[in-house]
């Protein structure tokens, strides 16, 4: 299950969203081309830059908490993010404000970098990624927006199908997955973050409450039933290749 686009368009341009797309992408663009080819020299470069939970724990390497999450270790790690970003960010931008996004976002991220080193506090495998703090805008969109349809590619073996579901049970499914993946990976070999994902949903959701409660709370859930509280986008139908066989 792979979120493509969300029901839920914003009212307004989402320029902290895409500000912080291209940030991302230009960061990876100024290291990735030229250290991707040299091990050693990414390696020196993820261990100044990169979040290193013993190093945090020990109280060395605190910028590491904001500069990790701008960082990234592929095209696929950054593009995964991205498309993220760019379903769920607009919508609670347009809610939080310009300024008020990014500190959640900064914020969310950190909260994600924090729960990874609480819960693995002696690795010394480098941290990096935005999803912590994608993860918050995850939690935060779950609250102000549990109802609003998202798209999801389903891929089973040969099928390939975009079904709408609603956020609830997408991001549900996804926080699960996290979840459970923490508690049963290898820590030092599975290579996710799982804690900071797992941590950074729960930071958004909590930072969001603020927003939630001055929006009315359970009577703005009341109101909108979970929905967003403007018209829903609609997309045309995909076309399908798989011809149609009638019954006989």
């Amino acid at each position: 299950m792979f979120p493509i686009r969300d029901h839920n368009p914003s009212q307004v341009v989402p320029w902290v969203t895409w500000a912080l797309i291209a940030a991302n992408v230009a960061v990876f663009l100024a290291y990735w081309p030229a250290l991707s080819t040299n091990d050693r020299a990414l390696s020196a470069f993820f261990q100044q830059w990169a979040l290193i939970p013993r190093l945090v724990t020990n109280g060395v390497g605190w910028e590491t908490l904001v500069t990790s999450m701008f960082l990234h270790g592929g095209w696929m790690h950054l593009g995964g993010n991205m498309l993220f970003l760019f379903i769920f960010g607009d919508n609670l931008e347009e809610r939080l404000g310009r300024v008020g996004f990014l500190a959640f976002y900064l914020a969310g991220g950190v909260g994600a970098a924090l729960a990874q080193v609480a819960f693995d506090p002696w690795s010394p495998v480098p941290v990096v990624g935005a999803s912590g703090a994608i993860a918050a805008v995850m939690g935060g969109y779950l609250l102000l927006f549990p109802r609003a349809r998202v798209d999801v590619l389903l891929i089973l073996v040969v099928i390939f199908r975009v079904i709408p579901v609603p956020a609830w049970i997408m991001l549900g499914v996804w926080f699960g997955i996290q979840l459970f993946n923490g508690a049963v990976a290898d820590t030092d070999g599975g290579g996710v973050a799982y804690w900071a994902h797992a941590g950074g949903f729960i930071a958004g959701a909590i930072l969001a409450v603020p927003v939630w409660l001055r929006l009315g709370g359970p009577a703005f859930w009341a109101r909108t039933d979970g929905h967003p509280p403007h018209p829903e986008a609609r997309y045309p139908r995909l076309p399908s290749s798989v011809p149609r066989v009638p019954r006989r």
